[in-house]
C-alpha cells in the first residue's frame, strides 16, 4: 500500500462513529480473546499433562522465547510506523514511535495459533484465522504497515513449524 492508501483507509474508519468504534473494538478485543484462551489452555495442560511435561513446556516456552526475540528484534530494527511516515492520526489510540517491524501482536497471535495447532488441528485452524484477523486490524487501524504484519505472521509460523513440528 502507498501512503495515500493508508491515509484513505484510516479516514474511512474515522469518518463515522460506528466505523471508528468497530475498528477500535476489533483492534482491542481480537487479541484479548486469544490471550484469554492461551492461559486457559496452559492451565488445562498443566492439570492434564503436568507442568514438567514436554507438551506443557513447548506450549509455554516457544511462545515466550518468541515474544522475547521479537521484542529485541523490534528495538534493533526500530522501523517507523505508517502514521509517522505519512503524518496522520491512527484510528486507534496509538502514539508509539518506531518499533513497527514486525508487528508483535501478529507474531504473538501466530505463534500462539501454531501452539494450538500442535495440540488440536481444528482449534489451531480457528486460531490461525483469528491471528489473521488480528493482523488485518493492525493494518486497517493504521498502526502497522502491511510488511509488518506479513513479516510477523511469517516469523510466527516459521518459528512455530520449527519449534512445534520439527524439534
Amino acid at each position: 500500500m502507498k501512503g495515500e492508501s493508508y491515509k484513505n483507509v484510516n479516514a474511512y474508519f474515522s469518518q463515522t462513529k460506528a466505523r471508528s468504534t468497530t475498528i477500535k473494538a476489533l483492534h482491542d478485543v481480537l487479541p484479548l480473546v486469544m490471550y484469554i484462551f492461551y492461559p486457559i489452555q496452559l492451565v488445562t495442560l498443566a492439570i492434564n499433562e503436568g507442568i514438567g511435561s514436554e507438551l506443557f513446556l513447548k506450549f509455554t516456552l516457544i511462545p515466550l522465547c518468541t515474544l522475547i526475540l521479537i521484542s529485541v528484534l523490534r528495538l534493533i530494527i526500530n522501523a517507523k510506523r505508517p502514521y509517522e511516515v505519512y503524518d496522520y492520526t491512527p484510528s486507534v489510540n496509538k502514539n508509539t514511535i518506531g518499533k513497527s517491524f514486525p508487528s508483535r501482536h501478529t507474531v504473538s497471535a501466530f505463534i500462539i495459533a501454531m501452539a494450538f495447532l500442535y495440540i488440536n488441528t481444528t482449534l489451531g485452524i480457528i486460531m490461525l484465522c483469528w491471528a489473521t484477523a488480528i493482523g488485518l486490524t493492525r493494518i486497517l487501524s493504521g498502526v502497522h504497515f502491511v510488511r509488518d504484519v506479513i513479516g510477523g505472521a511469517a516469523i510466527g509460523i516459521i518459528i512455530g513449524v520449527i519449534g512445534f513440528f520439527i524439534f
